[in-house]
């Protein structure tokens, strides 16, 4: 992309090109040799994006007036050349077409980014052209090089032919300004046939104007008219156009048939042969009004003759009353400024009459055109209400009635209404949606703490598959080892339970169960369970009975397969079955006070994986219950302590515990011995 920029004054235009690296170039020598051949030479053939193909880069020739310098400035891609036009002459700035010549001091400066920049004091480039012809023929180049693809077809759909398009240009750019909200005053009035008006503060947009006019006419119509431009007097700098044409109404755009042909011609051009009488027109038209050249009304439709009637008789005739002109902007309210714009959309706000401040229709707005009646001297106002729903038509006392049926306004109204229908319904289901996924979410959080209340008295398996009202067989686990004890300082045990991370059956009694396998199986199943009969042994020294004497306590613990499952249905309970549990239950009953009595399975699985040194003092043969039905040369053992091996001597049993608790849920332990009394 390359950007010529041109400087006048305090006015800054900056004229973007799009090129192609490789043939859309463009020479600014071209345009140097144009403005100084003394004939016309055959222009070079373009490409098909209208375009000359040219070298890899940008070529801009200078030729010093005084100095006689001529130097070419090679501008890759990315950059700018910079045409500063300083100080020119009076007369200059007032739109002469040949200017004075003075002296030229002309700068040439490279920045270090390689962006060149060329100061002209006086002339450009040569003593036989000026810099506004310099003007002109970029205002072609932008043309030619944007006028392409979508802006072309834009362009070519304002008119039929240069009379047409002329007279659009006033409209299409009171629409740009509006909604790029530029306060400015430059617009296009299509005063007459091959005149054009432009208004604008910048002088060197009018010469530029002057280039795009004759290249959209060559582009668009095949047509170059002869062009001339002169400023006109007043306050605000206006330039006027002038085409001159042989036959401006045959120069028709080649995409659109002559419409000539398709009309009937009028066979009386007396006013009075219309083939409609007033009051039909009135009814047809019901927003119109028709005002001479005093600007005062002299028909209204029946629309403005509901509203306006009562208040004419006495607030007068004059259309300046009734209604504000809102658009176009900076509109001068004299009969021949209104003829010169109506090429332009007209917007009106009717007001409130005189004495009337709570006029119901106030501000309601009009938007229309304006038709200039030779015949009669006269404006006719066409429009229609500019609404979008009923809330509108109602607010300002009218009705669908008040719309005709061929005026489009009647399915802008009700197709508002039916897309605000659609909005409401829309807001609703997104509403109704937002409910629902707020209902989601509660039930979410409810389940969730149905299932936490659950896993507090079902393994977490059992707990999600009673949630879900799931079938619950039995289920055999194997190598479970269990504790079972007769006190009732449950508080403190559960505590240790979520500790060790093992699983309460259930409490009966002074008796407590607890099962280590069930919930989530571990190589460690034993250990957990013979720390945890520790710590219960060693919490039972901190209680005293009412007597004074400490708490006494049986705990016992063995290893071996059991049955578990869900008992009941409005109060199911978590219950294991089988031999093995009743044996875990006759190690507690064999056991000693403050004693933990193992079984010869259990102390298996305590010395299956080193690194865990447990104290164990084995005990008599004899102590084994007879329900072990293979005790012949076992016996069992009481677990009188445990020390883990990175620890001292010094170190609590509490944390030696936590110690072997940390290695076992990283996965490992220091090697180390079991002792065995």
């Amino acid at each position: 992309m390359g950007s010529l920029k041109l400087r006048h004054g305090n006015d800054l235009l900056a004229i973007d090109y799009l090129w192609d690296c490789d043939v859309h170039k463009r020479s600014m020598v071209d345009c140097y040799n144009r403005t100084n051949a003394s004939s016309e030479r055959e222009r070079p053939a373009r490409n098909h994006c209208g375009r000359r193909s040219s070298s890899r880069s940008w070529l801009c020739a200078a030729r010093l007036n005084d100095l006689r310098i001529e130097s070419i400035i090679t501008i890759e891609r990315e950059h700018q050349v910079h045409l500063d036009v300083r100080d020119l002459p009076a007369a200059v700035e007032a739109g002469q077409a040949e200017p004075p010549n003075p002296k030229a001091e002309t700068a040439v400066a490279s920045s270090p980014n390689g962006t060149m920049t060329m100061e002209w004091a006086g002339v450009l480039p040569s003593p036989d052209a000026s810099a506004y012809d310099i003007l002109v023929l970029l205002g072609e180049e932008i043309i030619h090089t944007s006028c392409v693809g979508l802006i072309e077809r834009a362009f070519k759909c304002l008119g039929s032919n240069l009379q047409e398009f002329l007279g659009s240009l006033d409209g299409v750019y009171d629409v740009l300004k509006l909604q790029e909200e530029d306060i400015t005053d430059t617009g296009f009035v299509c005063a007459g046939e091959g005149e054009l008006i432009f208004t604008s503060e910048r002088p060197v947009l009018a010469w530029l104007l002057l280039g795009c006019l004759r290249a959209l006419s060559r582009q668009l119509f095949g047509y170059e008219p002869q062009i001339e431009m002169e400023p006109i007097d007043g306050d605000v700098p206006r330039y006027r156009y002038l085409f001159k044409i042989d036959y401006l109404e045959e120069q028709v755009s080649p995409l659109v048939p002559d419409s000539k042909s398709m009309l009937r011609e009028s066979v009386s051009s007396d006013v009075h042969d219309l083939k409609m009488d007033n009051d039909f027109f009135c009814k047809a038209f019901p927003w119109h009004f028709i005002m001479d050249e005093n600007l005062n009304l002299v028909q209204v439709g029946q629309g403005f003759s509901r509203l306006f009637k009562n208040y004419m008789a006495t607030s007068g005739l004059s259309a300046c009353t009734y209604f504000r002109f809102k658009r176009p902007r900076g509109l001068s309210l004299k009969f021949r400024e209104i003829v010169r714009r109506t090429n332009t959309p007209f917007m009106i706000a009717l007001r409130a009459p005189p004495g009337r401040p709570d006029f119901f229709a106030k501000g309601l707005e009009i938007k229309g055109q304006m038709v200039f009646c030779p015949e009669s001297n006269s404006l006719l106002f066409m429009g229609s209400p500019f609404l979008d729903g009923l809330e509108g038509l109602t607010c300002n006392g009218l009705f669908i009635s008040d719309i005709p049926l061929h005026d489009a306004t009647r399915e802008v109204i009700l197709v508002g209404e039916q897309a605000r229908a659609q909005d409401g319904l829309r807001r609703r289901m997104d509403k109704l949606k937002s409910s629902i996924e707020e209902a989601n979410v509660a039930v979410t959080k409810e389940r969730k703490k149905n299932v936490n209340l659950l896993q507090l008295m079902f393994p977490e398996e059992i707990a999600e598959r009673l949630w879900l009202g799931a079938q619950i067989d039995a289920k055999t686990y194997p190598d479970v080892t269990m504790l079972f004890s007769d006190i009732s300082l449950y508080k403190h045990f559960d505590e240790l339970c979520g500790f060790f991370d093992v699983y309460k059956v259930e409490t009966i009694g002074d008796a407590y169960c607890v099962a280590s396998g069930l919930h989530r199986a571990s190589i460690y199943d034993a250990h957990k369970v013979a720390w945890m009969a520790l710590r219960m042994i060693e919490t039972c020294s901190l209680y005293n009975t009412h007597d004074g004497q400490h708490i006494q306590m049986r705990i016992g613990l063995h290893t071996g397969t059991v049955l578990a499952g869900v008992v009941g249905r409005k109060m199911p309970r978590y219950c294991l079955f089988g031999h093995n549990v009743t044996i875990a239950n006759k190690f507690e009953s064999g056991s000693e006070a403050c004693k933990v009595n193992i079984s010869p399975t259990t102390k298996d699985w305590l010395i299956k994986h080193p690194g865990y040194e447990f104290q164990l003092n084995p005990r008599d043969p004899s102590c084994m219950p007879k329900e072990f039905t293979e005790s012949r040369g076992l016996t069992c053992y009481f677990l009188e302590g445990y020390r883990h091996p990175t620890l001292s001597g010094e170190a609590t049993l509490q944390e030696h515990i936590e110690a072997a608790m940390h290695a076992t849920n990283e996965g490992g332990a220091a090697t180390a011995v079991v002792e065995v009394k």
